[in-house]
């Protein structure tokens, strides 16, 4: 898709050059590359002050230009950013800021211009008289200016009834362009929406103060699909071979979301009811079984979606007890695997609106991979394996309490890192990972994989054993790392540097022009870089540039709820990035066998 040029010149003398797709306004092209424009109603334009004079290329004046300025400064140029829609290149005059408008921080380091699509309006409205029949909803249209919010036929219900019993007095809540509920009196100050990660493995629930961007109460638990298996294949699998999976999958995702979302309701103590919005964030296989569609096409070739983008839906349709009138806005997917907390965490990191080539890799049972900048994105989906969740591991376990978490080999023994300081009980991934990355440092394995005997670490080669004629290290008491766990990590960094080695290829550069990586997810918060490094998990990169960005793809539903025009950032993303498909690739088993080595 080709990008429109748009040049903005402060106050300060300075110039901004950035690239953005068609049709986003002149105002969300700054807010999202950080260029601050004047703005009190933050771009929904009511406030009128987000005035800039368009120098070069040609912006068409909107009826609301023609409510904020003249004739004559309508012909000078002068446009209300928030209305100025870029349809070509453009040179942009930017004025100094009167205001400092509100805003959050948000991702990998972004600062976003808060502008919910949820919005409170007090007002305080003249009754009707013989002279003044306008409708009940007529009457507050007006009074919100130019919103102008459509109302279904639940708000009609409750509209009359609750105007007069308020004395004409009460709080407009409008969702986009939707009139959802005219609450008695002033209820602005309380306006709440919970950004969901739905997890194949794990679900995480963040309550956000929707006025000041202030994430209130975050809460996680295990997703209770897992007795149905813990990747995406054996639900899907579950599905095909039982006609009453599929209900019961959606049962207990819903369950799981409305678990969390009253927990963190409780914790913060807001009442579900004032919660207005969700944003759900997963795989493609998580939103359709969350929201009761037939994943078997999913779990197929050719790897069929029911759609890549779903249509509007509410936040009972994910079983979240919230606000009956609750919107819910769900991620797009790129395809079958590469889904939309892929495009959550693409929006988080901001690599669409960065000059920096980098490299962004969502570790898991399936690994997303992205490459790119703001020239252009390319992704692709490895299948790693349960590895790394620690399914496929003898003594592994997910990452909880008794969880060997880091591992270091010294000379005289094995230092260990157990998550919650308590007796070891297994390992999980990130252990999986130093484990490994220690045994090829100390020469305990070699580059093939193969545990041998380090004569140069006499006591390190006594914890060599074997176990039913297998080899394996000893790592505490009954907890070993066997031949065979080895074997299954060189299976999932194999498949994953394939997938960003031809990456690199198709894009015609190598790992050194990488700028950074990006290790996403809950596991990649966990991941030694240094590790991942040295056993080719990763490019070869000073440690420096290989950076854990955490779970991004909460931080985008974040900024889904914080800013609509983030939102719609994310689905500019299904133009922006261009998928390569790893399981046709004649070169793709060859390439494969090549990365099993240690380097």
């Amino acid at each position: 898709m080709s990008r429109v040029r748009l040049v903005y010149r402060l106050d300060d003398g300075r110039e901004r050059e950035i690239s953005v797709p068609p049709g986003v306004t002149a105002f969300d092209a700054a807010s999202w590359n950080g260029i601050a424009i004047d703005s009190t109603c933050g771009g929904h334009g009511t406030c009128r002050k987000c005035g800039v004079r368009i120098t070069g290329g040609s912006v068409p004046p909107t009826p609301l230009d023609g409510r904020a300025y003249e004739a004559d400064r309508l012909r000078d140029g002068w446009r209300l950013a928030c209305r100025a829609v870029a349809g070509e290149d453009l040179t942009i005059e930017v004025p100094p800021l009167g205001t400092r408008p509100k805003a959050a921080t948000v991702g990998v380091g972004r600062q976003v211009i808060l502008r919910p699509a949820v919005q409170k309006r007090y007002l305080e409205l003249a009754e009707p008289c013989l002279a003044d029949q306008r409708s009940d909803l007529e009457r507050l249209q007006a009074a919100l200016d130019d919103l102008e919010p459509r109302a279904d036929l639940d708000v009609l219900r409750r509209l009359g009834p609750v105007l007069r019993a308020a004395g004409w007095k009460v709080t407009a809540v409008v969702a986009d362009d939707v009139l959802i509920d005219v609450e008695p009196g002033d209820t602005t100050a309380r306006r709440f929406g919970i950004a969901f990660d739905l997890g194949t493995t794990t679900v995480v629930a963040t309550l956000l103060d929707l006025a000041t961007g202030a994430p209130l109460a975050a809460a996680s638990r295990l997703n209770a699909q897992q007795p149905f298996g813990a990747d995406v294949i054996t639900r899907i699998s579950a599905t095909m071979m039982d006609a009453g999976a599929l209900p019961r999958l959606r049962d207990l995702a819903h369950a799981t979301l409305d678990e969390l979302a009253q927990e963190v309701c409780k914790e913060a103590e807001a009442e579900p009811g004032e919660v207005y919005e969700i944003a759900v964030a997963g795989n493609a296989t998580m939103i359709h079984l969350a929201l009761g569609l037939d994943p078997e096409p999913l779990g197929v070739a050719p790897f069929i979606p029911a759609a890549r983008t779903m249509p509007e839906s509410r936040a009972a349709d994910f079983g979240v007890a919230v606000h009956p009138a609750a919107r819910a806005t769900v991620f797009p997917a790129l395809g079958a695997y590469v889904g939309g907390d892929i495009v959550a965490g693409l929006l988080a990191s901001g690599m669409d609106r960065d000059r920096r080539l980098r490299l962004f890799i969502d570790v898991g049972t399936n690994c997303e991979i992205v490459l790119g900048s703001v020239a252009g994105l390319v992704a692709t989906a490895a299948p790693a394996g349960p590895a790394f969740e620690g399914a496929a591991v003898r003594c592994g376990m997910r990452a909880a309490a008794g969880a060997i978490e880091t591992v270091r080999l010294a000379p005289d023994g094995v230092e260990l890192g157990v998550i919650g300081d308590v007796a070891p009980t297994g390992l999980c991934g990130s252990g999986l990972v130093d484990a490994v990355a220690e045994l090829v440092r100390t020469g305990l394995v070699d580059a093939s994989g193969r545990l041998t005997t380090a004569a140069d670490a006499p006591m390190l080669a006594g914890r060599l054993t074997q176990v039913n004629g297998e080899r394996a290290f000893i790592l505490h008491g009954g907890i070993r790392l066997f031949q065979r766990d080895i074997r299954e990590l060189q299976f999932a960094k194999a498949a994953i540097a394939t997938g960003w080695s031809l990456l690199l290829e198709e894009a015609g550069i190598g790992a050194g022009d990488l700028a950074q990586v990006l290790l996403a997810g809950s596991f990649g918060s966990y991941l030694s870089p240094a590790n991942a490094i040295r056993i080719g998990l990763v490019p070869a990169l000073p440690v420096p540039r290989v950076v854990s960005a955490g779970n991004v793809a909460g931080e985008g539903a974040k900024l889904a709820l914080l800013s609509r025009r983030e939102r719609a950032g994310a689905d500019a993303l299904l133009e922006e990035v261009r998928y390569v498909e790893l399981s046709d690739r004649a070169d793709f088993n060859d390439r494969f066998i090549a990365n099993l080595a240690f380097p």
